[in-house]
């Protein structure tokens, strides 16, 4: 079949002029696919100097790459030369005649893109093609090792097709080798963290993880704009500091959210039964979502399918933070409780990164702290993940003033290319071990020698030391004079002046390190 006359609008975009859709574009146009696609892809009607070129958010690549204005043609187009998208590839596959599926795999049916086609629908679809089991051709991947991060390979025999996609049919997610992800993965920065501990003593890092354990706590209520009384904070930060040690399941995450939400008189603990969504009301208290989740129908089947291949990916040995993004960032997408998602989610992070061991023992990254820092560039990365599906999305009011979603939007959960925000969550990372955690061991090396110090020249209770070095070192290298009359009104001038020399002088490389990092 040959593909009627491409429009000029694409997804509310202009087609770039003397250009032709082609590849995921064309098939979204042709079969009235309801998808969004980040970056299409067009050729030139003329010769361009490079092989492609980047152009108002599209590709456009050189006559040479025109495509056949086909089914065939298109799809071969779009496995070779774009990003695997599936959830673009199996509605695509549901609404192209299946008849016309079956030509193009009888038509090469020992060609490698043939059988790629062939092995997607079967998995993707659940339907079986009236095509008789290969007997000939060499296994092809799913998709390419060199290009994505992929799981251990299982042969699918009927299509002579390695399957190493990272997910299974219940939650499937790409992700793409940039050189920014090779690069963090080719680090180590899990090796270079436990080289930096390994040369401090066990009872400043025990200090450092306590205090560091204390700020992630802190910060993960704050950007859910809460602050919590003590005794809520110290049960999370008890949940958190055992994070990796139990085995993930429903179950598990119902007990986490417990914690998280003690009282249930008013918020529905354990998974949703009734409709989300993340935004904003009117002055009616109507919905206003800046996106809407999973309808709670498919809540328990997504978050069995996150559960199932965190473990496939970790059985698999897939970079441990790339596994914590696909993980976290698919829960909190879906979004499987009424309240508590965000802490949660957060702590899928430190749960993932714990029990592959990629934290050292007895520690843990204060990533919420880097989170609440560049909370911004957080918000932004989830939007750009979640808002293009908002489209696809129908939904009404509730007279609970709720959203009830009409459509079955299950894939567009199940489906997602987690690339960018696995960039933005190493950077995070990254971010912990090379400033955090070193920052956090200097701190603590410096207050020892102040506090050592303090010692040699006073007999003072280790509590009164300890609040003295906080006030001098935060108040600029000077005691107030509020504190000066108050808690320490005993001490002379002269050993007030020779404390606040002996502070400064002890946190002398700490604060030269400070300038040097602005």
């Amino acid at each position: 079949m040959t593909f009627r006359p491409f429009p000029r609008i694409f997804q509310e975009r202009l087609v770039p002029t003397r250009t032709s859709l082609a590849g995921w574009s064309a098939l979204i146009s042709e079969f009235a696919v309801k998808a969004p696609l980040k970056t299409p892809a067009a050729i030139s009607d003329v010769t361009l100097r490079d092989t492609k070129r980047e152009m108002d958010g599209w590709i456009v690549y050189d006559a040479r790459y025109a495509p056949a204005n086909t089914l065939a043609g298109h799809l071969a187009f779009a496995l070779r030369y774009e990003v695997v998208d599936l959830l673009i590839l199996k509605r695509l596959l549901v609404a192209a005649p299946k008849r016309e599926i079956e030509k193009l795999v009888l038509s090469e049916p020992t060609g490698a893109t043939a059988r790629r086609v062939w092995f997607f629908y079967e998995w993707l679809t659940g339907e079986t093609l009236d095509v008789p089991d290969a007997s000939r051709g060499n296994y092809v991947d799913a998709i390419d090792p060199s290009a994505y991060f992929t799981s251990l390979p299982a042969n699918s025999a009927r299509h002579r097709v390695r399957n190493n996609l990272l997910g299974n049919r219940e939650f499937c997610p790409i992700v793409r080798r940039t050189p920014t992800l090779e690069d963090a993965v080719a680090s180590r920065w899990d090796t270079q963290a436990k080289e930096l501990i390994g040369e401090v003593s066990k009872g400043v890092i025990a200090r450092a993880a306590s205090f560091m354990l204390l700020s992630d706590t802190q910060a993960s209520y704050q950007i859910e704009g809460e602050r919590p009384p003590r005794n809520r904070l110290e049960r999370w930060m008890r949940a958190i500091s055992q994070a990796g040690r139990n085995p993930l399941s429903v179950d598990e995450l119902e007990r986490l959210q417990a914690i998280v939400i003690e009282e249930d008189r008013f918020i529905r603990q354990g998974l949703r039964d009734e409709g989300g969504f993340i935004g904003g009301r009117d002055k009616e208290n109507n919905p206003l979502p800046e996106f809407v989740s999973a309808r709670h129908e498919d809540v328990q089947s997504l978050i069995e399918g996150i559960i199932a291949v965190g473990q496939k990916m970790a059985e698999s040995g897939v970079d441990a933070v790339v596994q914590a993004t696909i993980v976290a960032f698919g829960f909190v997408a879906v979004h499987p409780f009424v309240d508590g998602n965000g802490r949660l989610h957060r702590y899928l992070i430190h749960h993932v990164l714990a029990e592959r061991r990629f934290t050292p023992a007895g520690l843990i990254f204060p990533v919420s702290t880097v989170l609440l820092d560049r909370d911004a560039d957080y918000a932004a990365h989830l939007r750009d993940f979640t808002g293009p599906l908002l489209p696809y999305i129908e939904w009404v009011p509730t007279a609970q003033q709720n959203v009830s979603v009409l459509n079955d939007t299950a894939d567009l959960y199940r489906y997602g290319d987690y690339t960018y925000l696995s960039e933005f969550l190493y950077m995070c990372v990254i971010r912990t071990i090379e400033e955090d955690l070193p920052k956090e061991i200097a701190y603590l090396a410096c207050y020892d020698e102040a506090k050592r110090r303090i010692q040699d020249l006073l007999e003072m209770p280790d509590s009164m030391i300890s609040s003295l070095i906080t006030f001098v070192h935060r108040n600029d290298g000077r005691l107030s004079k509020q504190r000066r009359n108050k808690e320490f009104a005993k001490l002379t001038d002269q050993e007030v002046s020779d404390l606040e020399e002996i502070i400064a002088d002890a946190f002398e490389p700490e604060d030269q390190e400070r300038t040097y990092d602005r």
